[in-house]
C-alpha cells in the first residue's frame, strides 16, 4: 500500500465525500415535501444510502491501514454506476457523454472506482458551467486500461497544474480541495497513474481543454488471472451453505461440506485459504475442526459460527486462534462478507521467538499488579509492569499481559494497543468481569486468551498464564 495519508486529511476526504450523497437524498425530499403525492425514488435513495456506508467502511479501512478488496470488473460498470450517480435533480452542469472504445477489464474494487469516477465527472461538470460539455472515454493505451474526463471548461492554470492533486488545492472559490487529492489517493491503491493529459490525447474538435486519464498498469490488468482463493463452508443446514455460495461464489472458490468429518477429509486432501464452520455439528463438532486445525494446519484461518452463543465457547475461540466468532442469525449478511474479505486479505502475524522472559503487564492497579506480578514470577518469568501506554523497552517482550480495565486504554482500545505495542508477541488479556463482548474483542484482536483474573488465587492465575501463553 501507499504510506497512510494523516488522520486529519482522511477525515477531511471522508465528510467532502460523504457530503455528495447526502446532498442528493437533501434534493429528493425537497422536492417530495413541495410535492407530496410525487413518488420516492427508493432504489435512488437506497443507492445513495449504501454510498454512504461504503465511504464510512473505507475511511474505517484507510485508518487501519488495510488494503481495499479488489476483483476482476469490467471498467464500464463503475463509470456507469458514476453517471447515473452524478444525476441527481436540481445540480447543474452537462451530462457527460459516455463512449466506449474497448471494453477493458481491471482489477478493482467497486465502490472505489465509481467514486474516483464520479469526482472526477462532478469536477468536469462543475468546471464546464450549464451549457458546457463533459466526455468519458473507455478505451488503452497500448495494452494498459485508461479512464479520460474530458471538459471543455475555463481549464487549469499553468501554476496550478503542478499541484492539482494535493490535499486542499481547488480552483473553485468554494471548493474543499478534496476530489482530486481522494481520486489520486483511490488511483494509487488500484497500481494506477492519475494525471492531466494532452487534450489532443481526444480526437475532438475543438478539443477539450482539461483531459483527466488514469492509467492503470501492468500490475491491475495481468493479474485478473489470479488463483481464487479457496474457502470451506462446513454446516449442516444446506441453506446456509447455498446462502454462503450465492455470497462468496463471485469472488472465491468455495467448497461446501456438510459434517465435521467431510470437512477434516477436505482438508486433509486440499488447501484451503478459510475455513468457515458451524459450532453444533452432528458428530465432529466445530471446536473438534478447529482443534484438527490449530494441531496440522497453523496457518488456516477459521470463523466459528453458532446459533447459540456463550462466554465459554468465545473463550475456546480465542484459545484456538480463530479468526472470528459469528452468531446466527446474521444481523446484516453484508457484514459478514466484509469479515471474510477482511481476514482473507490480512496477513498472518508471525509470533516472534522470545530472547529473554521479560513479561510487560499493562495494569495501573497497584494491588492487581502485584498479584499479576507474582503469578508470573512463579513461572520463572521477569514481570515488568507498566501504568501508561508505551513500550516496555527497546527489544520486544517475551509476552504481554493487558488488563482489560487499564484506565490509559479500557478495553477494546487496550486489546489493540497490545497488538500494536508488541506484535508477533503472545498477549493475554485478563478481565476482573468477563463479558462476551471482552472475549470477542480479545478473539479480533488476536490474544492468546481472555481470561478471568483470578485475584483470589495467585496460583490458580499463574497456572491460566502458563498455559495460555505456553511459557
Amino acid at each position: 500500500m501507499e504510506p497512510k495519508t494523516s488522520p486529519e486529511v482522511l477525515a477531511a476526504e471522508v465528510l467532502h465525500e460523504v457530503r455528495q450523497p447526502l446532498l442528493s437524498l437533501k434534493a429528493w425530499l425537497q422536492l417530495v415535501k413541495e410535492d407530496p403525492t410525487r413518488a420516492l425514488p427508493v432504489d435512488v435513495l437506497l443507492a445513495q444510502v449504501a454510498r454512504i456506508e461504503h465511504l464510512v467502511n473505507d475511511f474505517t479501512r484507510l485508518a487501519a491501514n488495510r488494503p481495499a478488496h479488489r476483483e476482476k470488473l469490467k471498467l464500464t460498470v463503475p463509470v456507469r454506476e458514476a453517471i447515473a450517480a452524478a444525476q441527481r435533480p436540481g445540480q447543474p452542469g452537462p451530462l457527460p457523454e459516455l463512449e466506449v472504445v474497448f471494453d477493458v477489464e481491471v482489477l478493482g474494487n467497486l465502490g472505489l472506482l465509481q467514486q474516483l469516477a464520479l469526482n472526477l465527472i462532478n469536477n468536469a461538470r462543475d468546471a464546464s458551467g450549464k451549457n458546457g460539455r463533459v466526455k468519458v472515454v473507455i478505451t488503452r493505451e497500448g495494452v494498459k486500461p485508461v479512464l479520460y474526463v474530458a471538459d471543455w471548461g475555463s481549464g487549469i492554470s499553468p501554476e496550478l497544474r503542478a499541484k492539482i492533486f494535493e490535499p486542499f488545492v481547488t480552483t473553485k472559490d468554494t471548493g474543499t480541495g478534496l476530489g482530486l487529492a481522494v481520486c489520486k489517493r483511490i488511483a494509487q491503491e488500484h497500481h494506477a497513474t492519475l494525471d492531466l493529459a494532452p487534450p489532443q490525447v481526444l480526437s475532438e474538435t475543438p478539443p477539450p481543454s482539461t483531459v483527466f486519464r488514469v492509467i492503470f498498469d501492468g500490475d491491475t490488468a495481468a493479474h485478473t488471472t489470479a488463483k481464487r482463493k479457496a474457502v470451506l463452508v462446513v454446516d449442516d443446514e444446506a441453506v446456509i451453505r447455498l446462502m454462503f455460495k450465492d455470497l462468496l461464489g463471485k469472488d472465491y472458490d468455495l467448497v461446501e461440506a456438510a459434517t465435521g468429518e467431510e470437512a477434516l477429509q477436505l482438508l486433509r486432501t486440499r488447501p484451503f485459504d478459510l475455513v468457515l464452520c458451524d459450532k453444533n455439528l452432528p458428530g465432529v463438532s466445530g471446536l473438534d475442526v478447529a482443534l484438527d486445525i490449530r494441531k496440522n494446519h497453523p496457518q488456516l484461518k477459521m470463523m466459528l459460527m453458532t446459533g447459540y452463543p456463550s462466554l465459554l465457547t468465545a473463550q475456546q475461540s480465542v484459545e484456538l486462534g480463530l479468526t472470528d466468532y459469528l452468531t446466527k442469525p446474521f444481523d446484516d449478511i453484508r457484514i459478514v462478507r466484509e469479515k471474510v474479505r477482511a481476514a482473507l486479505s490480512a496477513p498472518r502475524t508471525e509470533l516472534r521467538k522470545a530472547t529473554n522472559r521479560r513479561v510487560d503487564v499493562y495494569e495501573d492497579n497497584p494491588l492487581t499488579a502485584k498479584q499479576i506480578a507474582e503469578a508470573l514470577t512463579l513461572l520463572n518469568m521477569v514481570p515488568n509492569v507498566l501504568t501508561e501506554a508505551k513500550p516496555g523497552g527497546a527489544d520486544a517482550p517475551a509476552a504481554v499481559v493487558m488488563s482489560w480495565d487499564f484506565n490509559p486504554a479500557h478495553g477494546a482500545a487496550g486489546v489493540a494497543l497490545a497488538r500494536q505495542l508488541a506484535p508477533g508477541v503472545p498477549f493475554v488479556v485478563l478481565a476482573e468481569h468477563l463479558t462476551m463482548d471482552s472475549a470477542l474483542e480479545s478473539l479480533r484482536g488476536g490474544a492468546a486468551a481472555c481470561l478471568p483474573k483470578l485475584l483470589t488465587d495467585v496460583k490458580a492465575l499463574s497456572r491460566e498464564l502458563q498455559r495460555a501463553l505456553r511459557l
